[in-house]
């Protein structure tokens, strides 16, 4: 059993940047990939990025590439999402999620689910 926490969101002028946390609890963090999802209005979830429970690997999904950057410290048992260059599509409820022993993917059957963080991109 997991539990994870998702931290950091807010309100940012388009151009600018924030990072997401992850702080994960429960046993055996490192055999879970994390993944990072986000939900716009009216929209359906999508996946932004992805990382391996060791973190040797990583995915990136197209539309964010060279601007998120996704990592992680299993001994802070925390994954973190480095957001820049935002813009207002990149508006929505963020949330981070848990894959025990699978590589990682975009798909949304994941194991354990946070409960979001808002992340609001505007002048």
């Amino acid at each position: 059993q997991l539990h994870l926490v998702e931290s950091g969101g807010g309100l940012v002028q388009p151009g600018g940047s924030l990072r997401l946390s992850c702080v994960i609890s429960g046993l055996g963090v490192q055999n879970y990939a994390i993944g990072w999802f986000r939900q716009a209005p009216g929209k359906e979830r999508e996946g932004v990025s992805c990382i391996s429970g060791n973190g040797d690997s990583t995915n990136v999904a197209s539309s964010v590439k060279d601007r998120f950057t996704i990592a992680r410290d299993n001994a802070k048992n925390t994954a973190y999402l480095q957001m820049s260059s935002l813009t207002p599509e990149d508006t929505g409820t963020y949330y981070c999620a848990a894959l025990f022993l699978l590589p990682c993917h975009f798909r949304d059957e994941y194991d354990y689910w946070g409960q979001g963080t808002q992340v609001n991109v505007s002048s």
